[in-house]
């Protein structure tokens, strides 16, 4: 809905499916599973942020084929322009961004 309003059906796809990951991991691997969701439009396009209470270092990895899990950063980085994590002294940051 907001990213019609804003002029963004063409990256609506990548989106859901990025913030779809991101969340799954939170309830995955933080307790509470509680977050924060952020949907900022920027010039270029769309930022999205998921911010938890849970400070780790996270990267993209290539799974083992047999793997049931894993994947998940690797899809937000195939699917997205750009993403990153902002450690806080409280948690983190994972955010994303999709040209418009």
């Amino acid at each position: 809905m907001f990213l019609t309003r804003w002029g963004l059906d063409q990256v609506t796809d990548s989106a859901t499916l990025a913030l779809t990951e991101l969340v799954a991991n939170v309830v995955r691997h933080v307790p509470g599973r509680r977050c924060s969701v952020l949907f900022l439009r920027e010039p270029y396009g769309l930022r999205v942020e998921v911010a938890d209470g849970v400070a780790c270092a996270l990267h993209a990895k290539v799974p083992e084929a047999t793997a049931e899990r894993g994947r998940g950063l690797a899809v937000v980085e195939g699917v997205t322009d750009r993403w990153g994590v902002e450690e806080r002294r409280d948690g983190k940051t994972v955010w994303f961004e999709c040209d418009g």
